[in-house]
């Protein structure tokens, strides 16, 4: 079959869930209203720092052991993101960087990166395990990138550049240093290293260094007692600090702490979500920057289970100055969608990456990265035009497999497809598609006594299915829900008609790889000797929810928003803008006084009427009035209806999120 016929029996398979929508391909944070929900990415973007050089954001974070490391981005407006450069393209330290004599660096490589600026030059300082610290620069993002080493290992550090021309570190877990560096950078002045903070001064790890008007602060994370984001500030670089022990607390949009793995090997020791808790996984590691238009924005991430560690965008308050995330009322907490900044231009929506793929470019997509240092004469897509080969290299499991393709897994729901054709494997080859997580799980087709079979692995219950293959060609297909973290595995014989095969798999977030779940393209030899070349036509990710709302907001019609207390009559949704409602009834309006009081009232409607329409990321409604910035609840017990909630708590018992109908 001619790869043009492969390819469009591969489009002719692929059919949106029912739950599809309209809209771009990938998650975009842009409502296309004026607003953006949270996180800025679907996928894995953790220890974020952002900075501005004129009228541009640029934006990097950590990658682990994937290859290439430390992706520069670059925004007019913190919400559309464009890819420019990875400025580590290879990181090679010894056999463990490249999965040789059965080490890896899994979890570990390049982490939390700091980003900077001075005299037309920009700086990545990051950490690597057992190394001095990295430092890249480059006079264009877009690269090319020069590196260097350190002297020294500083942990989790962030740079500043004085005023004065003089350059410092902050780095340290609990306990926080600070140094004067050397002009080369590579070192710091002696004498000049002093402990700032001391373990029980709570500025915890994650440092982001900044000058203020004159002042120093230092924003960093903490996870003891729950997470948060301390601050401290001084007038002199050495302090003495002041701390804020939180500017952000308790923000997780109302996410439940999903599956956690209290093990690294088999028989794992999982320990499951509980709905019931108020153990959330809140917002921290971030740090702030303020726009030409002179608006504050604070970035950090937080945990959203399987899919990884995401980055959020949020809007920064100052208050007897302190840079707290948040709105006026509530400090502290960050609202999931919220009005985008003001930019001199309104930006387009736009996505940084391209997620599918069908391997018709000369060189891979900047989506793609490899899974440790990749073996590069054992890899092509030229070998063979319009497809990507991968050369089977021995390795007794898909953990240890070299030429391993990855790229994050994306939020809420995705599936990715991928067209296999394995005729050109070799007896022991295995070779498709792989869910990289602890435990994982991989869909592949596998030569044995000469015969082809397809063959699903699940790490978590050690187990195999296997179906006999009388065909060449397969399509393999993972349905992975992030929000249940359930994937579930089907294949195809003729790009149209899928079985499912084995049974349901569990997604779980877990620091072995300190990385959410990643869609994998793998080929290797369980013998001892290389086999043959698979070759992988495309590879198309499903997305059926890629903007912020999984219901679009029903102006101008009727809704009920609870079986009970004051709320009970349907309500006609009016559009105020910007994403925001207000709820009549009849002649009158849902209205929010400065107390958080709800009453109806016969007004013109406008800021007391108004309420932000947003989801938590399961789904469910919530409003926060634009009266005092904080969340219309329907009181369980007493049926009574105020607008002073800080936000859903993950327990889903404050009433706060609705699950509206509309109105018969």
């Amino acid at each position: 079959m001619k790869k043009a016929m492969f390819a469009a029996l591969l489009v002719a398979a692929l059919s949106l869930p029912a739950h599809a929508q309209p809209g771009p391909r990938t998650w975009t944070p842009d409502n296309g209203n004026g607003t953006f929900t949270n996180p800025l990415f679907y996928d894995e973007f953790s220890d974020p720092d952002i900075i501005r050089v004129n009228d541009w954001f640029y934006l990097t974070g950590t990658t682990m052991h994937a290859m290439p490391g430390l992706p520069v981005f670059r925004s007019k407006d913190l919400v559309n993101w464009e890819f420019l450069s990875y400025a580590a393209d290879r990181l090679d330290f010894g056999p463990a960087y490249r999965l040789e004599d059965g080490q890896n660096i899994y979890g570990q490589g390049i982490w939390a990166p700091s980003l900077r600026y001075r005299n037309g030059v920009f700086y990545i300082f990051s950490n690597v395990n057992k190394r001095g610290t990295q430092i890249y620069s480059a006079i264009n993002p877009r690269g090319p990138w020069t590196h260097w080493e350190m002297k020294r290992s500083l942990h989790d550090l962030s740079v500043l550049f004085d005023d004065d021309g003089k350059a410092y570190a902050v780095w340290g877990h609990q306990d926080m240093h600070i140094a004067q560096l050397t002009d080369d950078l590579l070192d710091i002045v002696p004498d000049t290293e002093q402990v700032l903070f001391s373990k029980t001064d709570g500025m915890g790890e994650g440092a982001h260094f900044y000058k203020i008007g004159g002042r120093y602060y230092i924003l960093s994370s903490n996870y003891a007692g729950g997470f948060r984001m301390p601050a401290a500030r001084a007038n002199s670089v050495f302090g003495p600090y002041e701390v804020n022990q939180a500017i952000s607390k308790d923000e997780g949009f109302g996410m439940v702490r999903g599956y956690r793995l209290n093990n690294k090997q088999y028989p794992f020791d999982v320990s499951p979500p509980n709905p019931a808790s108020r153990d959330a996984t809140a917002m921290h590691q971030g740090g702030i920057v303020q726009t030409e238009a002179g608006e504050w924005w604070g970035f950090s991430m937080m945990d959203y289970n399987s899919v990884g560690r995401l980055t959020s965008l949020a809007p920064v308050t100052w208050q007897d100055g302190w840079p707290y995330f948040g709105l006026p009322n509530n400090l502290g907490r960050n609202p999931r969608t919220w009005v985008k900044p003001r930019v001199a231009e309104p930006q387009p929506v736009k996505t940084p990456f391209t997620r599918s793929d069908d391997f018709a470019e000369p060189a891979l997509k900047p989506i793609w990265q490899w899974n440790h240092a990749p073996v590069d004469d054992k890899w092509s897509l030229t070998e063979r035009p319009g497809f990507l080969r991968l050369h089977t290299l021995s390795a007794p499991s898909f953990w240890e497999a070299r030429n391993t393709l990855t790229q994050r897994a994306i939020g809420p729901f995705s599936t990715p497809t991928v067209a296999l054709d394995a005729a050109r494997l070799l007896e022991n080859d295995v070779a498709g598609l792989g869910l990289l997580n602890l435990p994982y799980a991989t869909l592949g087709v596998e030569k044995k006594g000469g015969k082809l079979a397809l063959v699903l692995f699940d790490q978590a219950r050690n187990q195999r299915t296997r179906v006999d293959l009388n065909a060449a060609k397969v399509w393999l297909r993972a349905d992975c829900d992030f929000l249940n973290e359930k994937a579930r595995f089907s294949y195809s014989l003729d790009g149209d008609n899928y079985q499912p095969i084995g049974e349901e798999f569990t997604m779980i977030f877990q620091l072995t790889t300190f990385q959410g779940v990643r869609y994998a393209l793998f080929a290797y030899n369980t013998g001892d000797q290389n086999g043959g070349m698979a070759d992988f036509a495309s590879i198309d990710i499903a997305q059926p929810n890629p903007r912020g709302l999984m219901r679009p907001i029903p102006y101008g019609q009727q809704i009920r928003l609870g079986a009970g207390g004051g709320l009970q009559t349907p309500l006609t949704v009016v559009d105020m803008g910007l994403g925001r409602a207000a709820l009549q009834s009849g002649p009158s309006f849902v209205t929010v006084a400065a107390d958080g009081s709800v009453s109806f009232q016969q007004v013109r409607p406008g800021a007391g009427q108004s309420f932000q329409w947003m989801e938590t990321p399961t789904g469910e409604l919530t409003l926060m009035s634009l009266a005092t910035n904080r969340f219309l609840r329907i009181d369980p017990q007493t049926g009574a209806v105020r607008a002073d909630s800080p936000g859903p708590a993950p327990d889903g018992k404050d009433g706060v999120r609705f699950n509206w109908t509309l109105a018969r």
